[in-house]
């Protein structure tokens, strides 16, 4: 099996564990008395099948995506782009006004 295939099902299994986890506590400490909703409904469980596999959804996904970014090999260096000089000198620079633009010696804008 391929690396990457092997690197995707592993971290999308702990995504899921993670998501299990998560529900798990969501159930546990009552949150919304989601607890108090599923153990009295007939749909219950489904409802936490369906919030583990959606919540499982989203965890194996940003595992994923923090895998393959942790894969990135290491600058030496700094990084970014060209340096910024420190020192600043203010220029002069001459404003005129248009002719037309002008009237009785001052300019409106």
């Amino acid at each position: 099996m391929p690396e990457l295939v092997r690197l995707y099902i592993r971290n999308v299994a702990l995504g899921f564990a993670i998501a299990a986890v998560f529900v798990g506590l969501l159930l546990w400490f009552n949150v919304m008395n989601l607890w108090g909703l599923v153990s009295t409904s007939d749909v219950g469980p489904l409802a936490v099948g369906i919030l583990w596999f959606m919540n499982g959804i989203v965890f194996a996904g940003v595992q994923f995506a923090f895998a393959v970014m942790s894969l990135a090999e290491k600058k030496d260096g700094p990084r970014g782009g060209t340096p910024v000089a420190h020192h600043f000198e203010p220029i002069r620079v001459e404003a005129t006004v248009p002719a037309n633009r002008a009237r009785k010696g001052r300019a409106r804008y």
